[in-house]
């Protein structure tokens, strides 16, 4: 019968790193909360041209820059808020302790 490998007593393999893949995920949040956030600002700075427009024609051009601009901030929003829980819930159930 043979004898098991010597193994020097103390001696353990070297221990990954487990902060090393919390900070890639922090990291992977903080750009997706950045991206939207570029997002928004770049929605309500790109607003529709009314020059040119007198009377009713410009406030109705005022007024559907503005709804329509609050619709599409909204919706990018709810859309943040949806990415955020997903990436807590997939945070929850990926995380090692």
């Amino acid at each position: 019968m043979s004898d098991p490998p010597y193994e020097p007593t103390g001696a353990q393999p070297a221990p990954q790193n487990p902060q090393k893949r919390r900070h890639i995920f922090r990291w992977f949040f903080l750009v997706v909360q950045i991206l939207f956030l570029v997002w928004i600002i770049a929605g309500v700075a790109n607003t529709e041209d009314c020059s040119g427009l007198v009377g009713q024609d410009l406030d109705a051009c005022e007024a559907g820059t503005a709804v329509g601009t609050g619709i599409g901030v909204g919706l990018i929003i709810a859309l943040w808020a949806a990415v955020d829980v997903i990436l807590g819930i997939t945070w929850l159930v990926f995380r090692k302790r």
